[in-house]
This record gives structure tokens, C-alpha cells and sequence, in this order.
């Protein structure tokens, strides 16, 4: 039932409480910076450094070991850079690598499906070093993380490079324009001098939004960016290769609570056609609604998803046209055709190259198999052009001209770069979650590339092992490896344990129901191989794994989640 948006007098969350007391976003982080009594941050700021692209966690392997030590965890730092669309040169690359290798615990780099990169094990004492490194290369980490629009995609696939360029350079635009305007960052990071004006944040607000938000930009027919999961998209609509105007979806969102029945997840609904002239008005009276209508006293029904909900979206899309003084005109005809990556050699349209290379789980480090850090370091030293990051955890490596063609080439053969891997691998996507994510509860990262390998064993033995199943795993039910906008979808229990979800299709526009819950993994490859077995007897032709599984009714294809999900 729809309620009104008016706002409900209940007690503020405490996360609320810490940012309206914060001096936007300053707290006393400077303060903790200068504690060396611990390595981590104490009260609010624990909190408050999200909003500067950083997570303290710990290492959880070795949390019995120290506490039987009595010693405090082994705190240290994930910093996440804001990258819009993607895009990084060569030349900064190779700086993002040197302090990898010389600051973080881990040396290595993780390629995150929100299209930028994040360092791992970063010691409190090496934060400011971190950020003034990012700075010196003209990036910046601000806004990465809580309740803030965070980094925003953009479809990324090379064969498109006379319109990728103009879906970037929206990507950037939106970013800048939502960015908090506070100068806390500058101030304690770069040392910057305190400027004596008072702060004002006309779009974001004292108390910035009710939740994380999620951005994107679409070039169709390719879903690369999974713009369903998003409270933001704007499709991008184009006339003699130019982008003319965009669709605009809002309300798309994955995270759910285990047992929670007042969390489900939802997909982007459809808003309206905009002319390109009207983008950053609509994504401003889009930001600012949700500001004001979102749920500030539930974190967990605190995404726009669940203020369309409540409301309805005629009643939303009505505020935001007066807000933004623009009607929305009909949805212009769009569609999608797959999601995943191209891999391997582009041409593009300027006789220059583009190579996207395939990183299992976006994990930048080098391993018996593949030697990824060393090789991508190498092409670095050598590319006059850009690595462009995808929502997919993989690294294009664009206007590659033809004079360094063959060396490049050279390079990502005698490291490993360029092989042959399974469609399934290909699309296949997992969260960081152990030994670093506090809210993990069963591996995902780790275990990916073993569970993969036992699927495909499953599918060569049944003659399928050319075909592509978007399968994922997440470790907790937070979302962010976009499990449930999966064909095979894993989501954490407990150590060893996972919920399988089953029913998403191709392009990612379909949730997946729950299978079995709380099962071992070997429990889950003995379903899948009968699934898997019975799917290639009983398919109809090119009929994809996940659209099998609703046509024979193994589960119930979901069409209204807020019913059909737990039910």
C-alpha cells in the first residue's frame, strides 16, 4: 500500500545523528590521525571516513590469534578512488602501482564492479600519503562511500568508441555536479587551510542522503553496467551517432537482509525520456527528492528504491519534473543484448586498437597462472594511452596505437594476459568479502575460481561448455557482487554455507528466486549438475540456462518482488 511521503515522526538512526553533528563530514578525524595509541579510528569517524572513500577493516584470519595475543585487531585501511566511467592513463597507473607495492599490506589492486579500483591494507599512519597521492595525479577518493551519489558508470565496451566518449564525459559531468561541497576533505587530507565561509550543501543537504546512491550511463545495446541495480541511469538515446537524449530509470537496488521481509531487491522502473540539455536538472530534483522523502529513522528501507515504493512512482516522477521544471516525455525505444565484456583486440574507429583483458575478480596481482600486476605494469611503461576499468572487474587498454600494437600483444601473451577462458568464467563475478569485509559471512573472492572450475567440469561433461550462465557470489546479502541479478546466484549464510538463487536471465533485467537456502557448496554442485544435466536434455533451441529455469518451473519467476521474493 502506498504511504505518504510526508515524514514520519520516529527517531533518527544513529548514523543520522553522526552526520548532522559533524561538521559536515570533519568530525575529529584529526584528532584520531594523530592517536598512536591505535590503528584504527574511535566513534563517529569510524563512520565519517566513508564519506572519504575509506572502510577501516581488519584482518579477519588473524582476529582469534590476536585477540589471544591481546592485541587489538590488525586494523588497516581500504581507500577507494573516485574514477567516473572508468578511465585512467597509463601514466597514473603506474603511480596507483608504486604506492600499492610500497604503502598497502596486500601490494596488490582490486578492479571493483563500480568501475574504479581499491587499495587494501592501508595503515592508518599512510592515509594522508594515500590521499595526497591521489591528488598529485589529479584523482581523488571524496565520496566513494556512504550516504552520497558515489562513483558513476558508464558502458565501457571499445566497439563504441565514437559515442563512449560523449557517455564519459556525462559520467564526469554528473559526478562533479553531485560531489558534497564541504572543503573537509581538502582540510584533512592535503593539509589544505581551513577556509573561514560556512559550508552549504545545496544538493546533498546538512545530513547528505538517507542512503548510498547509485549512477549510471548507458549505451545500449550493451547492459555492461548492470543499470538495473542503480537508483540513478540515464539511457542513452542517439541520432547520427550522437547522443541526442537519455531515458531515465530510477529505483533499481539489490541488498537485501536475510529473513528480513521488509528488504527485497528491485529493478530500475522507468521514469521518462529527457533531452541531453535537462540531465543535470532531472539528477539534481532526482537526488534532492530522495534527500527529502527518503527514510532517515530505517537504514534498511532508506534506498530510493523503497521512497518509489511508498509513494509510487507517478507520484515521485511528478516531483521531480516540478523540481526540476522539465516534463519527461515517452521512453524512447531502447534495448539490451548481453552485458559481459568483449575480450581480446578492437578496432576502433580512429585505426587505433583497444585490448580488454580478462582479471578473475578484478584482483590486480600476479599468481602462478596469470602474472596480471607485472604485466599490466609493463604495458603502463610502454601505453601512450588509457586503461579504462569495467563495471565487470576487467581492464580495456585503449587507443593503443599501431606502432606499440605488437609490443603490447607481446607482453600479455608471455604473462598470461591474453588466454582462453570458459564463456562462464568470462561472466562469471564475485565479491572481495574474506579475510578484509567486516560483513562478510562465507568466502566469495577466494573460492570463485575453484567453484567455477567444478561448473565448468559440470557443463563439459553435459556438452554445454561453450554457453554462457552469468553465475555470481556474494558473501553477504549486501549486494555487491550483484548476485541477485544472476542466472546462478550464491549468496553467504554462514562459513561454508550459501543461499542459491536461480531464474535471472542474458541482460540482467529479471531477479533470481531462492533455490535452497543454507546449504554446503558441495549440496550446490550436486543441484547444479542435475539442473545443468536436465537443461541440456530438455532446452529449447539457444534457450540461456536462466530462462530454462522459469519456462520449466523450477522456480517461480519473480514479476513483482516486493510479493514474489520471499514468497
Amino acid at each position: 500500500m502506498k504511504k505518504n511521503h510526508k515524514k514520519i515522526l520516529l527517531e533518527k538512526t544513529k548514523e543520522e545523528n553522526i552526520k548532522e553533528n559533524s561538521n559536515y563530514l570533519r568530525g575529529t578525524i584529526i584528532d584520531d590521525l594523530k592517536n598512536e595509541i591505535t590503528n584504527g579510528f574511535t566513534g563517529d569517524n569510524f563512520s565519517l571516513i566513508r564519506f572519504h572513500g575509506m572502510y577501516q577493516q581488519d584482518d579477519r584470519d588473524l582476529r582469534i590469534e590476536r585477540n589471544e595475543q591481546k592485541l587489538e585487531p590488525r586494523y588497516a585501511m581500504m581507500l577507494r578512488c573516485r574514477l567516473p566511467g572508468g578511465i585512467i592513463s597509463a601514466k597514473k597507473w603506474l603511480k596507483i602501482d608504486q604506492f600499492a607495492n610500497e604503502n598497502t599490506l596486500y601490494r596488490t589492486i582490486r578492479l571493483t564492479n563500480r568501475q574504479t579500483f581499491q587499495l587494501h591494507g592501508i595503515l592508518k599512519k599512510k592515509l594522508k600519503d594515500a590521499h595526497k597521492m591521489l591528488h598529485e595525479i589529479g584523482l581523488d577518493a571524496l565520496a566513494t562511500a556512504n550516504d552520497v551519489n558515489r562513483n558513476v558508470l558508464c558502458t565501457s565496451n571499445p566497439d563504441q568508441s565514437l559515442l563512449h566518449k560523449s557517455c564519459y564525459e556525462w559520467a564526469k559531468k554528473i559526478s562533479d555536479f553531485l560531489l558534497p561541497k564541504t572543503k573537509a576533505y581538502a582540510e584533512i587530507w592535503l593539509d589544505q587551510e581551513k577556509v573561514a565561509t560556512t559550508d552549504h550543501e545545496p544538493i546533498l543537504g546538512k545530513t547528505y542522503l538517507p542512503r548510498k546512491f547509485k549512477t549510471t550511463v548507458v549505451l545500449p545495446p550493451y547492459n555492461d553496467v548492470d543499470l538495473y541495480a542503480n537508483d540513478m541511469n540515464f539511457i542513452a538515446i542517439t541520432e547520427n551517432n550522437k547522443i541526442i537524449g537519455f531515458n531515465v530509470l530510477v529505483g533499481g537496488g539489490l541488498s537485501i537482509n536475510h529473513g528480513n521481509k521488509n528488504t527485497w531487491p528491485f529493478l530500475a522502473v522507468e521514469l521518462g525520456y529527457i533531452t541531453s540539455e535537462n540531465v543535470l536538472s532531472i539528477a539534481q530534483a532526482i537526488v534532492t527528492t530522495q534527500r527529502d522523502w527518503g527514510n532517515r529513522t530505517d537504514r534498511k528501507n532508506a534506498k530510493t528504491r523503497y521512497t518509489i515504493q511508498r509513494v509510487g512512482v507517478s507520484v515521485f516522477k511528478k516531483e521531480v519534473e516540478k523540481r526540476a521544471n522539465v516534463n519527461f516525455e515517452t521512453i524512447r525505444p531502447y534495448y539490451f543484448n548481453s552485458r559481459g565484456d568483449k575480450f581480446g583486440w578492437t578496432k576502433n574507429i580512429n585505426n587505433d586498437w583497444s585490448l580488454t583483458i580478462f582479471i578473475q575478480n578484478g584482483r590486480i596481482d600476479d599468481n602462478k597462472k596469470q602474472l596480471v600486476k607485472t604485466g599490466l605494469l609493463k604495458i603502463a611503461n610502454l601505453h601512450e594511452g588509457n586503461f579504462r576499468l569495467t563495471a565487470n572487474q576487467n581492464i580495456v587498454i585503449s587507443k593503443i596505437s599501431n606502432k606499440n600494437k605488437q609490443k603490447i600483444e607481446e607482453i600479455a601473451l608471455s604473462h598470461g594476459l591474453i588466454k582462453k577462458n570458459t564463456p562462464l568464467r568470462e561472466h562469471s563475478m564475485a565479491c572481495v568479502s574474506f579475510p578484509t569485509c567486516p560483513l562478510a559471512m562465507a568466502e566469495a573472492e577466494r573460492m570463485l575460481s575453484f567453484f567455477i572450475t567444478q561448473v565448468e567440469n559440470i557443463m563439459l561433461k553435459y556438452g554445454v561448455e561453450k554457453e554462457i550462465i552469468i553465475l555470481r557470489i556474494s558473501g553477504c546479502p549486501n549486494g555487491c557482487g550483484r548476485s541477485l541479478l544472476s542466472e546462478i546466484g550464491l549468496i553467504g549464510k554462514a562459513i561454508g554455507r550459501y543461499n542459491l538463487y536461480l531464474g535471472g536471465n542474458r541482460i540482467g533485467n529479471r531477479i533470481p528466486k531462492i533455490y535452497k537456502e543454507n546449504i554446503t557448496v558441495k549440496e550446490i554442485l550436486t543441484h547444479l549438475e542435475f539442473l545443468i544435466k536436465t537443461w541440456s536434455i530438455k532446452r529449447k533451441i539457444k534457450e540461456d540456462f536462466g530462462d530454462f529455469i522459469i519456462r520449466k518451473r523450477i522456480v517461480k519467476e519473480i514479476i513483482d518482488p516486493i510479493h514474489d521474493f520471499w514468497n
